[in-house]
């Protein structure tokens, strides 16, 4: 597993890269910054979410077998004699005595050093947390030390010295000496905006992630990116201010950019990053159409979470109960049938008062001491990890009564003196159901399976790991595979014939786990015969495979096509529908989100032909039917491109909803519709300005309304105070400069 702090970190390398790639050019400011909360957020919790099994994409964890033997195992198919199989002379060669040694050193050190390397990440730890208390502790003084000037939910506390501006809480830190009038009063609005929007909470979560991510260059990164958009989004709201003239507030940017030691935990006015704010001042601002972007972050952390996250284990039992352990069934009843040379005998534990029996089934009826027939009496069970009585009789071929376990110590001593670790005195049990013997557990050790735990043994041995097994993957070129390999194939059924199958088929690099993969997927040499014959594959990839002179498809892409039931008539229906060229991952895609046939031929009839792979993948994701595309048609709205159905769906823009503003005497248009959506302006919200004198306000007006979160109760209030105006971009005005 890999370790929770390691997790977090390349969940926090992948975010970072996610946000630096498509996110960060963007002047949706306020949507990142919730985007880059949310990733710290989720960076931290999805490393404790288990994944289904069927889900993962990593190998499952090594399987475990309830307590004891589960319902239904032929104990008559255990191979006795597992060590019977010769070794070929000189195939065994012991390591020189000199490696030896130093192969044990490096395992004695190793712990060591791990345990050391633990040390250092708490003490780490321990100084990253000390240090942002001693920021808090050096602000809070500061801010009740000095001279302070209240100005409603703000303290504006006044420095001496050549400190820079900056925000920490409600509180702004400024030496007012050193600026005039106007750089000072646009520092305010600056650091305003920054305690009125929580940017302080945005900076102690950032703190938080360094206190546990201080080794992590990435951390350092993101939290970088973090304070640089927090500088975008301020700068941003405070150009917003129709008072504020662009070219005046990057003068006072200048005015105030020198060196500072302000501390990390402050939202800063004078920031290094200067010249990358002033840039993005002047940027264009983003389109609506590429809010897309953002709809990728969902599927890459849930990519990440089967692909990282540990698996939930499935376990190799075959019991009708998969919670049945065996720890208290040491006595209880039993229930017996004779079939020919075989004893099936069903156990239920004392006590158990439902009529759940435990079955395990097929005992040689010889391994027994002789049964009574007809009269009560005892018989046994010996095996080597104890004994099974029997009190009761037989009355034909069937038979019940009492039965008591009791174990042989000497045997569980045993395996822990050959390394068997995790044993408990309930795994008694377990191992004389199934029957696992001294001979077993040396032949595992000699085909180099030492220091295995219980769950290790108990799996190999309940599903009949043996050694021509082992040694069949030894020849096969898999030297030493892990006995959750040998386990897994087991399980699934992979042997030697479906080996050769799938080899046949011209897949002979597979590793244990694609080849695991293969065969819990159904995928077989003729279905692998049959994807390479036909594969769903041409233009640029079929020429690099034919140069590589392998046309084969790759394991992953069989994988998925299996997975998806891509199949011959899938492509040939996209065929039809003149989708000829696709590479392996579009045709996966696609699949996946449910592109068809009869999809693709619902938009054509909406009048959308030659639709890109990539528009058809977004369009079907957001459920996008050829419908909602001709509702925009009927209201009036021609020629609306697929990716601007994508965005207007995403926001929930629908044609009812510019019917709506048609019909209250606003002729919009797709931009505009998809602002009012986004602010959440409706026909009746415009309509609510008409108490206060206002019957019919342009769509302008109302987003900067809704913006500065501006009722018509506001505008009432400020009438009642004098300020009285037919202009409706005063009250505006007025808002911005008191907020």
């Amino acid at each position: 597993m890999i370790p929770y702090i390691l997790h977090v970190a390349l969940l926090i390398a992948v975010c970072l890269l996610f946000y630096k790639v498509l996110l960060q050019k963007e002047t949706f400011y306020h949507l990142n910054r919730w985007i880059l909360l949310g990733c710290l957020a989720i960076t931290f919790l999805l490393p404790l979410i288990r994944v289904p099994q069927h889900w993962a994409l990593r190998k499952a964890p090594e399987p475990t077998v309830n307590v004891v033997t589960p319902i239904n195992i032929n104990q008559q198919e255990v191979r006795s004699q597992v060590t019977s199989v010769p070794q070929k002379q000189g195939a065994t060669v012991s390591a020189p005595a000199a490696a030896k040694n130093v192969t044990e050193q490096a395992q004695n050190i190793l712990p060591q050093v791990l345990k050391w390397v633990v040390y250092v990440y708490w003490f780490g730890v321990v100084a990253f947390g000390l240090n942002l208390l001693l920021q808090v502790i050096v602000l809070l003084m500061q801010a009740y030390k000095n001279p302070v000037i209240k100005d409603g939910q703000y303290r504006i506390i006044e420095l001496d010295g050549d400190k820079a501006p900056c925000s920490f809480g409600n509180n702004i830190f400024i030496n007012p000496a050193k600026y005039d009038w106007e750089t000072y009063s646009q520092i305010l609005l600056h650091e305003k905006i920054h305690i009125k929007q929580g940017h302080s909470f945005d900076l102690l979560m950032a703190e938080l992630m360094l206190i546990f991510q201080w080794f992590n260059p990435f951390a350092w990164w993101y939290r970088k990116e973090l304070e640089n958009n927090l500088e975008f989004l301020t700068d941003s709201d405070v150009l917003n201010n129709k008072e504020v003239e662009r070219e005046v507030y990057q003068m006072s940017l200048l005015k105030v950019s020198v060196p500072h030691l302000s501390l990390r935990v402050t939202t800063n006015y004078n920031q290094s990053l200067l010249k990358k704010r002033i840039v993005m001042m002047n940027a264009k601002r983003s389109n609506i159409h590429t809010s897309w972007k953002y709809f990728f972050l969902m599927p890459l952390m849930a990519f990440m979470v089967c692909a990282l996250n540990q698996p939930v284990a499935l376990s190799q039992e075959t019991a009708k109960n998969k919670n049945y352990k065996w720890e208290d069934h040491s006595t209880g009843a039993w229930f017996a049938t004779i079939k020919g040379d075989k004893l099936s005998i069903q156990f239920k534990k004392a006590g158990d008062d439902d009529d759940t029996w435990m079955n395990s089934s097929d005992f040689k009826v010889s391994d027994f001491t002789a049964l009574p027939t007809n009269t009560k009496g005892d018989f046994k069970l010996i095996r080597e990890a104890g004994t099974m009585n029997f009190t009761g009789k037989f009355e034909g071929n069937k038979g019940y009564g009492d039965y008591k376990f009791v174990a042989d110590p000497s045997f569980a001593t045993y395996l822990r003196n050959e390394g068997i670790t995790k044993i408990d005195k309930e795994d008694d049990l377990a191992f004389f159901m199934i029957n696992i013997k001294r001979g077993y557990v040396t032949m595992l050790k000699n085909n180099g399976y030492k220091n295995l735990s219980k769950d290790d043994l108990i799996a190999a041995a309940a599903l009949k790991v043996d050694e021509p097994y082992i040694k069949f993957w030894a020849q096969s070129g898999f030297p030493k595979p892990s006995i959750n390999d040998l386990v897994s194939g087991k399980a699934l059924g992979i042997s030697a014939g479906y080996f050769a199958e799938v080899k046949k088929a011209g897949y002979t690099n597979l590793t244990f786990d694609q080849l695991v993969s293969f065969k819990a997927q159904g995928i077989t040499g003729q279905y692998l015969s049959k994807m390479n014959g036909k594969a769903p594959v041409t233009g640029r990839e079929a020429a690099k495979a034919t140069e590589k002179g392998a046309a084969r498809i790759p394991v992953d892409d069989i994988i998925s096509y299996k997975a998806l039931n891509v199949d011959d008539a899938y492509v040939n229906a996209l065929k039809a529908e003149g989708y000829t060229n696709l590479e392996r991952g579009k045709l996966v895609s696609m699949k996946a989100v449910g592109v068809d046939a009869a999809y693709i031929r619902s938009l054509k009839a909406a009048g959308y032909k030659n639709v890109s792979a990539d528009d058809l993948i977004s369009a079907k994701s957001m459920g996008i039917k050829g419908d909602y595309a001709k509702d925009f048609t009927d209201a009036g709205y021609k020629n609306i491109s697929l990716s601007t159905l994508v965005s207007l769906k995403a926001l929930g823009v629908t044609a009812d909803f510019i019917s709506s503003f048609k019909k209250a005497g606003y002729d919009i248009n797709i931009n505009d519709a998809t602002s009012l959506k986004a602010l959440g302006i409706t026909p009746e919200y415009l309509k609510s300005f008409g108490s206060v004198g206002f019957d019919k306000i342009s769509i302008g007006d109302a987003t900067a309304l809704k913006s500065m979160n501006i009722t018509p109760e506001y505008i009432s209030k400020m009438k009642e105070k004098g300020f009285k105006s037919n202009d409706i971009s005063k009250y505006i005005q007025l808002k911005a400069a008191f907020e």
